[in-house]
């Protein structure tokens, strides 16, 4: 019998594997074609009036009459000699500040430079670190998602959204989250009404970590801050330092210059019980031997979603909490007032799921949080 035919089958299956791993790949599919709303926004229209936010001002932009190095910075200028480097360089990030301005265009459009070329990060979006986020009132007056502009480099010349319910209405645009902004500008049609809106007084002051700052919102507008300025229909200025959030006299410093209408204190999760011991009660004096009669809000560390499972660190997060306990219960036997206490353990929920990467919030995290704050807030203010 002929073996010819056997030996072909043989050495057609032997080079298989190698024609396989030779071949060409196909490319990866471009998402956005497939789903146009998984792209980038539409390039900005043309016959737009624009107008520079910077000249009526954004909330969270504290220390206005001060020298700055970039308008959109968080500190100004001096504020590089007495803080930390980290501190000082995540101070350039825009996070919690906010422009509003009121308008009839049926199409808002936006046109802004960004610090770094850095847009996204591997656990947070490009919409969350470099985004502008748009909300607007609604006709009862409450605060409600419009769109998010969602960048691909550094210079954003886009339409954020069209086809707008007629009416001359409120909006408010939430900055980048962990990028720094250059310039800004709102671009409205021709012949559409526009005024910006000034900033308002008397805000929400948050002190804290990579969470405060915005980890790992998927847009600016859900980071637990932003949702409580919206609560309260107040101002925010969020002071989150991502790594560097410690209590530092340097930053309370600042902190004592602002007419805050109160204080939350969330620096937990950058520090260790002995710096908790060491640094809470200097740092609560300080605010209030300045500001004697503003609330002041102690907020113990969330805990890792995963620490059900990782005993050192749901140790660290009982030590952290103990430490901030016995340094609040010492405050108020000396009989410092207006203070007040959030627990941690219910932060992110109970159920695991409130966290990106066990650490840093998701969107669900967030509004998590700003549940459980918003009553002991409310007291504080009496609202």
């Amino acid at each position: 019998m002929d073996s010819t035919p056997r030996f072909l089958l043989l050495l057609t299956f032997l080079t298989l594997p190698l024609a396989a791993a030779t071949a060409p790949k196909a490319p990866a599919p471009d998402i956005s074609r497939l789903d146009p709303a998984m792209g980038v926004n539409k390039a900005a229209a043309a016959n737009l009036t624009w107008h520079d936010v910077t000249t009526w001002g954004v909330e969270g932009r504290e220390w206005g009459n001060e020298e700055r190095l970039r308008w959109f910075d968080r500190f100004p200028a001096a504020a590089q000699k007495t803080v930390t480097p980290a501190v000082w360089s995540l101070s350039r990030d825009s996070s919690g500040m906010m422009v509003r301005f009121k308008t009839d265009a049926t199409s808002i459009h936006v046109h802004y430079k960004l610090l770094k070329d850095r847009i996204g990060m591997p656990h947070m979006p490009a919409t969350g670190v470099s985004g502008v986020d748009l909300y607007a009132r609604d006709i009862n007056g409450k605060w409600r998602w419009v769109q998010v502009t969602k960048p691909d480099k550094q210079e954003v010349r886009a339409e954020i959204i069209k086809d707008l319910a007629p009416g001359y209405r409120e909006y408010a645009a939430y900055l980048p989250l962990y990028n720094g902004v250059e310039s800004l500008e709102i671009g409205v049609p021709a012949g559409s009404k526009f005024e910006g809106l000034a900033p308002r007084a008397k805000p929400i002051v948050f002190y804290g970590t990579s969470i405060t700052h915005g980890a790992c919102a998927s847009r600016p507008g859900m980071v637990h801050t932003a949702i409580l300025g919206r609560r309260f229909d107040s101002p925010v200025v969020n002071l989150g330092f991502s790594g560097n959030g410690r209590m530092d006299t340097a930053v309370g410093d600042y902190l004592v210059k602002i007419d805050a209408s109160i204080y939350v204190i969330d620096c937990l999760p950058n520090m260790q019980p002995a710096q908790v011991t060491e640094r809470t009660v200097p740092l609560v004096k300080q605010l209030r031997a300045a500001k004697p009669n503003t609330p002041i809000v102690l907020v113990e560390d969330r805990r890792f979603t995963n620490d059900w499972i990782t005993p050192a660190k749901a140790k660290f997060h009982t030590d952290n909490h103990a430490a901030l306990k016995a340094a609040f219960e010492t405050l108020q036997k000396e009989g410092v007032k207006n203070l007040y206490y959030v627990p941690g353990d219910a932060l992110y929920g109970t159920d695991t799921e409130g966290a990106t990467d066990a650490s840093h919030a998701s969107d669900l995290g967030f509004m998590r949080q700003a549940d459980v704050m918003e009553p002991i807030l409310r007291t504080a203010l009496k609202r």
